[in-house]
């Protein structure tokens, strides 16, 4: 593992046609791949001052928002943002855990079609290259790409659930593991498939909790359509294999007074956090355009209430621009801020509190390249 900065280098050519960008499918055929696209990013380098100076750059301008009290939800975006993909090629959908003073990244690798891991000791600076841990199994005839992990450690090792996709088809899959590199499919089977007829042709994007006074998974994932889906379903399960589906799914959907999320909601992240589950999820207005949402539930099922701030997370958009996000633009200074990465949709969060600040790792795209970037929000109070 190594820290690694992002050079700037030439933007591919864009062809008109795709200026506007197409949306991403649920399928993850493979998009342009970023050989091309900022070949400096994610190698070595010994330019630590550099690194240093981002970081510093980021963090006084979280603190000077925080202290003015511009908004009691902003966040901002790491000045050296994407963190991850240059060179390897599109990373999407991701799931964190920080183990003692390592955070440990599980992502999807679209031209491998597999899980990958990176490391970090701050969050910002990952390993390279990601190492392949699952691959593909087309023998079973559901899992020719696998992509959108979610990871949780217990006491017996590591329990993963993914996204198996085939045919135009997605479910999930189930394994586990003792160290997080070393994974065991625990069914040839997909453990949950679409069956209801919200969810249509696909179940994917899996987040999983253990709760160990009812000794029950907990499971919130996303059914619908296979390019993106429309909505979030709930499940509960004693084994991780055998799942019970909420009779009341989908428990969130989308609210079509709210322009921002009114076509679909998607790929949540539920947290615990005192009396309350946190839920940050993905609202789109169309098909193409999605930014970041924060909401709340007693239950983590019923009586959700959205952030009144929301987004909390948007596309970085040109000076001359405005929005009605509340996250707060990234500083645009230094020689590889790249302030257009995630111009067209902000996707999939993963967040994680680590004692003084919020951290909350995305994909962004811009035309047909997505990239893995990193957000802050300095305090626990997310403005609820």
């Amino acid at each position: 593992m190594n820290d690694t900065i992002r050079d700037r280098v030439a933007k591919p050519e864009i062809s008109a046609a795709n200026r506007k960008g197409a949306p991403r499918e649920g399928t993850r055929p493979t998009r342009p791949t970023r050989s091309s696209c900022r070949p400096g990013a994610l190698t070595r380098h010994p330019d630590v001052r550099t690194i240093r100076a981002k970081i510093v750059l980021t963090f006084a301008w979280s603190l000077a928002a925080f202290r003015s009290g511009a908004a009691e939800s902003a966040w901002t975006k790491f000045s050296g943002n994407p963190v991850i993909g240059g060179q390897y090629g599109t990373c999407f959908d991701v799931c964190v855990l920080k183990e003692q003073e390592t955070y440990r990244m599980w992502l999807s690798w679209r031209p491998k079609r597999s899980l990958a891991l990176v490391e970090s000791k701050d969050g910002f600076h990952w390993s390279e290259p990601p190492r392949l841990v699952l691959g593909p199994n087309k023998e079973t005839g559901w899992e020719d790409d696998i992509n959108r992990p979610i990871v949780i450690k217990r006491s017996d090792g590591y329990h993963l659930w993914y996204t198996g996709q085939a045919k135009g088809h997605s479910s999930l899959g189930y394994a586990t593991s003792s160290d997080g590199l070393n994974w065991n499919r625990m069914s040839s089977k997909a453990v949950l498939s679409a069956d209801q007829p919200w969810e249509k042709v696909a179940v994917m994007c899996p987040h999983v909790l253990w709760d160990e006074h009812t000794r029950l998974f907990r499971l919130w994932y996303s059914g619908g359509e296979q390019n993106e889906p429309n909505a979030i379903g709930y499940a509960t399960s004693p084994d991780g294999l055998h799942w019970k589906k909420h009779e009341a799914n989908p428990i969130f959907k989308p609210d079509p007074n709210l322009t921002w999320e009114k076509h679909k909601v998607t790929a949540c992240q539920v947290l615990r956090r005192g009396d309350w589950h946190l839920m940050f999820y993905i609202g789109f207005s169309d098909e193409a355009h999605a930014q970041i949402g924060l909401a709340r539930s007693k239950d983590g099922i019923t009586g959700w209430q959205r952030l009144s701030t929301n987004p909390i997370i948007g596309p970085s958009l040109p000076e001359s621009r405005t929005t009605s996000s509340a996250f707060t633009p990234e500083p645009r200074t230094g020689p590889s801020a790249t302030p257009d990465w995630d111009h067209d949709a902000c996707y999939k969060p993963f967040a994680i509190y680590d004692g003084s600040k919020w951290l909350l790792w995305y994909n962004g795209r811009h035309a047909g390249v997505e990239q893995i970037g990193v957000a802050i929000h300095l305090g626990e109070d997310l403005g609820f």
